[in-house]
């Protein structure tokens, strides 16, 4: 990055930490070269320092560096407790100092906010939807490991892991590891990542469409006793099992043939079972099911109900159906 093009403030805007984590360290390879980060880079959290402290390390001339950078996580406090100093410095900031906020929102009516474009820039971080984090995954997936993921092994990934792109990260890194061919597949997902996940889960389907509502409820049960990541996935592991259910039966009604689905939806294990399950569940019946299971998925993200409690009174629901 050329000098001219270095801006004196940045403030990074964004909910998911990992995400703001990922733009702050692209953000600190322009402005800064590897070795200077020792000398040239302060990184305080918000709340720890003083607006003095801040000022004076901007205004001082970096060593063995083009400038100073001074970063400020979790800046919310800071902002609001030093507004009118940080309005004064946006009108003056130093000649070789670059300050860094990241705040987790920036609102657009304030002073600060609207004497931010001629200081400095504001670069928004955007939460990423279900569609984006397929495309995240796979691009991940290669340019940090030169891995290839398809399409239905990144939604898989999605859905059994869940949405956070932190997390997702941490399980392609470990796929990467786990897998010495050049792509990562939905088996070494489902062996990896997700075994007792996805297979508990079709148990529980399977138990539920054959009528035995006592025998799937434990099952489910079972499942959130050994897996403690149940909690914030097995909403993920169902809506894979009843989506690719979804399409199965949607094909089978436009007259392919089982063994064509099974080969276009890479149904390799459990495929006997998997097509019994299907037979007892009609096209309505399984676009239902994912409905609820979206329902189910924002009751929980916002608080109003348990996944356990959640996914219970949907096994019983349907049973009764």
């Amino acid at each position: 990055m050329k000098k001219q093009e270095i801006k004196p403030v940045y403030v990074l805007a964004g909910k998911d930490e990992f995400l703001l984590a990922e733009q702050l360290n692209s953000l600190l390879a322009r402005l800064l070269e590897p070795e200077q980060r020792q000398m040239c880079l302060r990184q305080s959290d918000g709340a720890d320092v003083t607006a003095a402290e801040v000022f004076d390390e901007l205004r001082t001339l970096p060593f063995l560096g083009d400038r100073r950078v001074v970063v400020l996580t979790d800046a919310e406090k800071f902002v609001s407790e030093n507004r009118g100093l940080l309005e004064k410095y946006f009108e003056s900031p130093a000649s070789s100092g670059v300050l860094v906020l990241v705040v987790g929102s920036w609102p657009g009516n304030t002073k600060l906010a609207k004497a931010l474009p001629k200081v400095g820039q504001l670069i928004e971080v955007a939460e990423l939807k279900q569609a984006s984090l397929v495309s995240y995954v796979r691009n991940y997936a290669n340019a940090e490991h030169s891995k290839s993921l398809s399409f239905n092994a990144a939604q898989m990934l999605v859905e059994v892991v869940g949405d956070e792109p932190g997390i997702l990260c941490r399980e392609v890194d470990k796929l990467a590891t786990y897998t010495t061919a050049k792509a990562i597949t939905e088996k070494d997902i489902s062996e990896l990542c997700g075994h007792n996940r996805i297979f508990g889960a079709f148990e529980v389907i399977d138990s539920m469409t054959a009528g035995d509502t006592a025998k799937a409820i434990e099952k489910l049960r079972i499942m959130f006793s050994f897996d403690r990541d149940a909690e914030y996935t097995v909403v993920g592991a169902f809506a894979w099992h009843f989506r690719r259910m979804f399409s199965a039966s949607a094909m089978l009604k436009n007259g392919d043939s089982p063994a064509t689905v099974a080969k276009k939806l890479r149904i390799f294990w459990n495929k006997d079972a998997f097509f019994s399950t299907l037979k007892k569940m009609t096209l309505e019946k399984l676009g239902d099911c994912l409905k609820q299971l979206a329902e189910i998925d924002y009751a929980i993200k916002t608080g109003r109900a348990t996944a356990q409690t959640a996914i219970e009174s949907m096994i019983i629901q349907l049973a009764k159906e």
